[in-house]
């Protein structure tokens, strides 16, 4: 298989990323092409090799993308592994590539880490490893230790997303093992050069409560109180009425929180006259195989799955993902999204169906621009707002969602009416949208802002001392130096949203959004809030240049 121009010269980057470091991380978009990019560089290796799949039903998948290209290698498994493995490569390859004698093996990390005695001496011949998945290494877990197996070998991991729900660096000089990192194209570009196909994202209304349901110490909700809130919720058959109105006969994964859900969820897709099954990491690795090779055929139009299929898995033909498992990790969200934006003949787009928040979660979809690090950062349960992160809302009539700066729905043209017009966070800062009243006392707090001359008079008459009105005149005076200078960071602000084809209500929402007030309230700041402002205006315009 030929690499694409984007993937020769991640594999180029990777190898120069090996001549003054060890281990390195690698990082391009799901679908993008990782297993090729790797499967390439091991092709190349002339030391014995090893790949390291996180789960032990991914050996299989890890054992194929080497032959598709034409690599050898040896299964490190059961002999009901080696002979699914071969029997899948013969079904789709018409051959297989599987040898017990090639320089490289495939393995589970947990076998690799069972067979740490019996296998020491290969080990340590061992000149390259590769683990798919890498955002899952760091020093203190099982894949940490799996690295450490192999004390002669250069180190590469692969991943769409190099960040882990629960804040841990993957650095080396952090909590990982990874000394430098290199990045191939982002999401969106992979789409706009028609590598992966774009989409459509609906969000039907929901009751799902997550408020009660706690967050693990690795980050995610808490698999059990997760599972009471869904069921409790009408998600379960929104999942399939929303498929049979959105995206019917088409082929779709629906990512569940457990066993049990996902089971009355195939259920009902079942007697809604849709073919589905369900699928798991419980799921035997036989019976796992034929359901795909199934789907595969167009013989089912649903997989229901938990805790497969979002990272590792690639299954084709996807057309459409129903979000029916909340997650706080960005990495699994942008994974299981992922999965519906490979290309096939014929196909448009991918869709999207978000039944429990997760696209509001993340603020948009993940193919927004990413600035990756290899860094630690505060573990935190939620996600810190970054200021060019705008909240979305959804459409009340095609359920799209769409940032709340439009002040039109851009799918289908509906102009939501706000409940409350009494106060700026009603209706997202935008002025056009408060009601004259409101309008006018937050005018009259700016009035008085600039006339400072009045309140002086009225001091004059109550008799202050003359002390204290010549400190309120001194600090009237430098609070409207600060004020003038914010006005005139807000006006070149302002000019730059009108000449990037935002309406003044656009521009009103987008202020409000990013820098946390409306622009009338901003004129009636205090000094230091005043000079913080437009220190934060400033900085803004000055990125954008």
């Amino acid at each position: 298989m030929k690499l694409f121009d984007h993937q020769l010269t991640l594999k180029s980057d990777i190898y120069k990323g090996w001549q003054d470091h060890r281990n390195v991380m690698a990082v391009l978009p799901t679908g993008g092409g990782k297993t090729v990019v790797f499967s390439d560089i091991i092709k190349d290796c002339d030391r014995p090799s090893v790949a390291i799949a996180h789960r032990q039903e991914l050996v299989g998948q890890m054992a194929m993308a080497l032959a598709r290209q034409g690599v050898a290698h040896r299964v490190i498994g059961p002999k009901s592994l080696v002979k699914l493995v071969v029997s899948s490569q013969i079904e789709e390859l018409g051959t297989h590539f599987h040898n017990p004698n090639a320089r490289c093996a495939v393995a589970g990390v947990d076998t690799l880490i069972r067979r740490e005695k019996e296998m020491g001496a290969w080990f340590n011949q061992v000149g390259l490893w590769v683990i798919d998945e890498g955002h899952h290494v760091v020093r203190s877990n099982k894949w940490g230790n799996a690295t450490t197996l192999f004390p002669n070998a250069y180190g590469l991991g692969v991943t769409a997303t190099p960040t882990r729900a629960d804040g841990q660096g993957l650095g080396s000089h952090a909590d990982g093992v990874f000394d430098t990192m290199v990045e191939g194209p982002q999401m969106r570009w992979l789409i706009d050069n028609k590598f992966l196909c774009d989409y459509r994202i609906f969000a039907p209304p929901s009751d799902l409560d997550l408020s009660t349901v706690n967050t693990t110490a690795s980050g995610e909700f808490s698999p059990k109180p997760l599972k009471k809130a869904v069921s409790s919720s009408s998600v379960i058959g929104n999942v399939v009425e929303h498929y049979l109105r959105i995206a019917k006969g088409k082929q779709g994964i629906t990512f569940a929180t457990d066993v049990d859900t996902a089971t009355d969820i195939a259920k009902q897709f079942r007697a809604a006259g849709v073919a589905a099954e369900v699928v798991s990491g419980t799921t035997p690795d036989a019976v796992r195989a034929e359901i795909i090779r199934r789907f595969r055929r167009k013989e089912l139009q649903q997989l229901v799955n938990v805790d497969l299929f979002g990272e590792g898995f690639d299954v084709p033909g996807i057309e459409v993902v129903s979000f029916a498992r909340p997650t706080q990790s960005y990495g699994l969200y942008s994974q299981q999204f992922g999965r519906a934006l490979r290309t096939a003949p014929g196909k448009t787009h991918a869709i999207i169906i978000d039944h429990v928040g997760n696209v509001a979660r993340f603020n948009g979809p993940p193919d927004k621009e990413r600035d990756w690090s290899l860094d630690r950062r505060e573990k935190r349960p939620k996600m810190k707002k970054d200021e060019d992160d705008i909240p979305l809302r959804v459409c009340t009539e095609c359920l799209m969602p769409y940032e709340r700066t439009k002040v039109t729905c851009p799918t289908c043209g509906n102009v939501p009416v706000p409940d409350n017009r009494s106060k700026p966070e009603f209706v997202d800062g935008d002025l056009y949208e408060l009601d004259a009243e409101a309008l006018a006392a937050m005018r009259g707090e700016v009035a008085k802002v600039n006339d400072p001359a009045s309140v002086v008079r009225g001091m004059e008459r109550a008799h202050a001392p003359s002390v204290a009105i010549n400190s309120f005149k001194k600090n009237a005076g430098r609070r409207i130096e600060a004020l003038d200078a914010l006005k005139e960071s807000m006006a070149w602000w302002a000019l730059y949203q009108r000449e990037a084809g935002r309406s003044d209500q656009e521009s009103y929402r987008l202020f409000y959004h990013m820098f946390g007030m409306d622009v009338l309230t901003a004129q009636a700041l205090g000094r230091p809030e005043a000079i913080e402002l437009a220190d934060r205006i400033n900085n803004k315009l000055g990125a954008m240049k």
